[in-house]
């Protein structure tokens, strides 16, 4: 194998995979990266067997070939270059790289001992934004269960079906004790009956971490493909592709938990209402962290906690509260979560009573409603 190309393009395949590639007693060879150049195009693989990432750049190739080095020292090397052009060719049992002033030898190990990387025969196609699903991402990730205790949960559900405006995508995560859900338009794609398949946290990172590769190169897409295969999907964005196993099992039906009806409604200023929670938490039980709320129609709603050992706190803060008097004591970092993602200026805050779950939305007036947020109170 022997093939030359920019220190740029070069750079960004191997940011693409490296990240994937793992140590492993057992298989050393997950640690590497496969680097294969044919006739046409130079491609840059790397699994940990439950995730394949590959990303294909622009090279000379020169001679064909296929061959395996470790990936975080290749990519980590290939990033000091300078931005000149590098000439890789394989010799023997290691990988001679050449830029400018700079020389060196990378021991290897043969492509034939490299996983197979499998192919998603795709049952269904979409496309999404990217800066759409970036937002996305970002406002539903933090919820997934920290741990695979509950394999149903350590995952993001993606699912896919028609709207009023047409075909939509939700995302939803939720760790038992709160839930987020974002909804956004598809950019293609059709749904005639509802898709839900649940990708693993890791997974969803990776991919949002592959987008950011890409975000200040020119003239890179604005839409990613999505394809759903058998107990697969593949992401496809630019000239990277991630192929991942989807967990199986039953996502929880976490909308029979969303009333009909609400007791009690109140609209916050977003900015306000951050505030008056941070200045409670101070004061609120270690191990617990609980702020108390309590809402009443044309009065102020009132947060406060308290400490044996450092005291206790209340502030009142401004709001358009409806319904009846009513109260709720919730974990304060899980709540922040939820108000730190909405991006409209003010806050719609929905409850029945101090045992149910607590809604937190965009309030209506300032724009789109497609954020949900629920938070379980800690039960007095």
């Amino acid at each position: 194998m022997e093939f030359s190309c920019t220190q740029e393009n070069l750079n960004v395949g191997l940011a693409v995979v490296s990240h994937i590639a793992s140590r492993s007693v057992n298989l050393p060879i997950l640690g590497n990266v496969l680097v294969k150049a044919d006739d046409s195009s130079l491609k840059m693989m790397a699994t940990n067997l439950e995730v394949a990432v590959s990303c294909t750049v622009r090279g000379k190739i020169e001679k064909p070939g296929e061959f395996t080095v470790p990936s975080r020292l290749f990519s980590d090397y290939v990033s000091l270059l300078p931005k000149e052009r590098v000439d890789v060719a394989q010799e023997g049992n290691t990988l001679s790289v050449t830029c400018g002033q700079y020389r060196t030898k990378l021991a290897g190990m043969p492509a034939s001992e490299f996983p197979l990387i499998p192919r998603v025969e795709s049952a269904h196609q979409f496309s999404v934004n990217v800066a759409g699903f970036r937002r996305a991402v970002s406002s539903v990730l933090f919820a997934v269960a920290p741990n695979e205790s509950r394999p149903e949960i350590s995952g993001v559900l993606f699912r896919f079906a028609s709207g009023q405006d047409g075909p939509t995508l939700t995302l939803a995560a939720t760790d038992s004790y709160r839930l987020a859900e974002r909804t956004l338009p598809l950019a293609g794609g059709t749904v005639d009956d509802p898709i839900s398949v649940i990708v693993p946290a890791r997974t969803v990172a990776e991919v949002i971490r592959i987008l950011g590769v890409f975000r200040e190169r020119l003239g890179s897409p604005e839409t990613m493909n999505i394809n759903i295969g058998e107990g697969q999907v593949l992401f496809a964005y630019d000239s990277a592709e991630l192929v991942s196993r989807i967990i199986e099992g039953k996502y929880p039906d976490y909308r029979q938990l969303i009333p009909e009806s609400f007791a009690t409604e109140a609209v916050i200023s977003r900015e306000e209402l951050a505030r008056a929670v941070k200045a409670s938490a101070l004061f609120s039980r270690s191990g617990l962290n609980d702020v108390h709320f309590r809402l009443a129609p044309d009065k102020p709603i009132a947060l406060s906690s308290a400490n044996t050992q450092t005291g206790e706190q209340a502030v009142e803060v401004e709001g358009d509260v409806s319904g009846k008097e009513n109260s709720v004591t919730v974990n304060f970092k899980y709540f922040l979560d939820g108000v730190a993602n909405i991006e409209t200026e003010r806050v719609l805050l929905q409850m029945n009573d101090a045992l149910s779950p607590c809604l937190l939305r965009p309030a209506a007036d300032d724009g789109p409603t497609s954020y949900l947020y629920i938070v379980m109170p800690i039960r007095q």
